[in-house]
């Protein structure tokens, strides 16, 4: 077979996360597999008995037509009809309860994927996750996840049922004729040249495919978060290109695929009649010639038809199974990341102290944003930190978080490396409060308790007052009040809010507040933060703040400048040395009086 071929496009690789190895899939598809393997080895023998019930009936059928050629009685021929009749019933209902049987496993396995998948997601490192970009997350989770769960639920149950009766079938044309059998040959060689053809291109095709609906997801996450900004700056033609040129790849890709279907399946369909016209022409030469019967060649025409049912299905699945695997290959890609817990270790903080020790940084494809930074929090102590946009406030808390590693030197917590610390451990005694903060659609019950699973009503409502969300107490349902979504929408300040008692909930030993309070208004932030003290007393609390008024209740003072320490001491120290803190202090105080006034 000649074929002239697209080349398939190439899609731009990025950061995007990873994709597994064959080897891999088939590894975890087997794994989920035998997970169920009761329900699977259940539902591969009821479509078995089916299977073999629906091949009794071209055998009584020919059957029939040699009892009719040999003169035999009406009883005969009756009782052969009634076992067609009871074949056929047989094949309903087993083939119902196999159908049943595994669309629940289907669905079983599909469940169980995605669970794992969502798992591995959240133990994902920050980092690994930022490079990546959200469209790819996205698309992997609304698209992979969906596509692969098909493959368990449809894919796996249509094409193991398809090959018992593709066996079954070929079983009883050698049962009746090994001679006749041997027809079903002819359609071998077309059907392996184009399905190799075919399988060759389609598993890249269809990864670039994936890649590129990433790639858009990423453009449209972009376009959308930067709407504004775009506005503001007259940036739609750029930010249209952008959007042309994903859609472009995404068709490019698209096309390829389309172009494998359009030759493979139009090239099998003229290969299903061959089997059955090489026993008719066959078996009529060796019917005249005495060496099968007329019934023989009807039966064995017949299975043919049957094979080439299911057979067809098979190669219509090929396609599908394709997208499946592909989809698969891209969620077990995030389950090959390494896992935040590898390695971790035993050891545990003593307390909520934390220290830095020579730590530089710098993100992918820039130079280094700390230079060699020392700083010591003795635990409980409140430590405000200060400097111009850019100057690494932000990157230092990232680090003491362990959300980032740094390049150099280390960062500790009582005595511990962050970043060794276990996931949950981590989480446990490092809290990060950024100004980005999210309602999730659900109550506001089940909002604050992602903190804290095990508390009750009056935690929660304590958590809330402290932080000054009096407007929780208005809410017509109370705690039980839907949130977010189309049920109701909190503004900036409220959701802050929400974030800051969660804080309270989960009562770590350290907690990172980066511009935290930022969405309230000045006096609003000054009560929720002479609050938030009040409850985080005796914790450990580093906050980065643009307000110097937050500054001004902090036990100590760090400036950042040029990503290094360039000063630290309390409030009234730093103002008599009259050097880049009493500069801030001054211009930041003058510009406050104002807005009191």
């Amino acid at each position: 077979m000649s074929i002239q071929t697209v080349n398939a496009p190439k899609a731009s690789s990025g950061n995007l996360l990873p994709i597994a190895e064959r080897a891999e899939v088939r590894h975890a598809f087997v794994r989920l597999l035998l997970s169920e393997k009761r329900r699977v080895a259940l539902a591969i023998g009821l479509h078995l008995i089916a299977a073999v019930a629906s091949a009794v009936a071209p055998l009584l059928l020919g059957e029939i037509i040699d009892a009719l050629g040999a003169g035999g009685s009406v009883a005969d021929v009756d009782r052969l009809a009634l076992g067609i009749g009871a074949a056929a019933l047989a094949v309903l209902v087993f083939t119902w309860a196999g159908t049943f049987v595994a669309h629940r496993l289907g669905e079983r396995l599909s469940a169980t994927m995605r669970e794992r998948f969502v798992d591995q997601c959240l133990r994902l490192p920050m980092p690994v996750v930022e490079r990546a970009g959200s469209g790819d997350l996205m698309t992997r989770s609304s698209g992979d996840v969906p596509e692969a769960g098909g493959l368990f639920r449809d894919g796996v149950p249509q094409v193991t049922v398809s090959v018992l009766k593709v066996v079954v079938y070929l079983s009883a044309m050698v049962w009746v004729s090994p001679l006749l059998a041997l027809c079903m040959l002819v359609a071998v060689p077309t059907i392996t040249i184009g399905t190799r053809w075919y399988l060759k291109r389609a598993r890249a095709g269809y990864l670039n495919e994936r890649k590129a609906e990433s790639t858009i997801g990423d453009t449209m996450a972009a376009s959308a978060d930067g709407a504004r900004t775009t506005a503001t700056y007259r940036l739609r033609p750029v930010r249209d290109r952008a959007g042309d040129d994903t859609v472009a790849g995404h068709w490019s890709a698209a096309r390829y695929t389309l172009f494998l279907r359009s030759v493979f399946f139009p090239f099998l369909d003229g290969t299903y009649a061959l089997p059955t016209a090489a026993v008719l022409l066959i078996g009529g030469a060796f019917y005249f010639d005495g060496a099968v019967s007329l019934g023989m060649v009807a039966s064995c025409a017949v299975l043919t038809r049957q094979i080439m049912f299911p057979l067809d299905h098979i190669l219509m699945w090929i396609e599908k199974v394709q997208r499946g695997f592909a989809a698969l290959a891209r969620v077990e890609g995030v389950s090959g990341i390494q896992d935040v817990d590898e390695g971790a270790t035993d050891r545990r903080p003593e307390d909520g102290a934390v220290a830095l020790h020579g730590v530089r940084y710098a993100y992918p494809g820039g130079g280094d944003v700390l230079h060699g930074v020392d700083l010591e929090v003795p635990a409980g102590q409140r430590l405000a930190v200060v400097g111009p946009s850019g100057a690494g406030k932000s990157t230092l808390a990232r680090l003491i978080s362990g959300a980032d590693v740094p390049r150099d030197g280390a960062v500790t917590i009582g005595g511990v490396d962050v970043a060794a610390l276990p996931l949950s451990e981590r989480r446990s005694r490092v809290t990060l409060v950024t100004q980005e903060h999210h309602v999730f659609t659900a109550t506001l019950r089940d909002n604050l308790v992602l903190a804290k699973s095990e508390a009750d009503d009056a935690e929660l409502e304590r958590a809330l007052a402290a932080v000054g969300a009096d407007w929780a107490f208005d809410l017509p349902d109370g705690l039980d009040t839907e949130l977010g979504g189309t049920a109701r929408e909190l503004d900036a300040a409220s959701a802050q809010q929400i974030a800051l008692a969660r804080i309270i909930l989960a009562d770590p030993d350290v907690v990172i507040l980066d511009e935290a309070t930022a969405m309230l208004d000045p006096r609003a932030a000054r009560d929720t933060e002479r609050a938030l003290g009040a409850v985080l007393e005796g914790r450990t609390v580093i906050a980065i703040a643009h307000r110097l008024h937050t500054a001004h209740d902090a036990d100590r003072i760090a400036v950042v400048e040029e990503g290094l320490v360039a000063e630290l001491g309390s409030h009234d120290g730093l103002i008599a040395l009259d050097g880049h803190y009493a500069g801030l202090w001054r211009a930041w105080h003058g510009e406050f009086a104002s807005a009191e006034a």
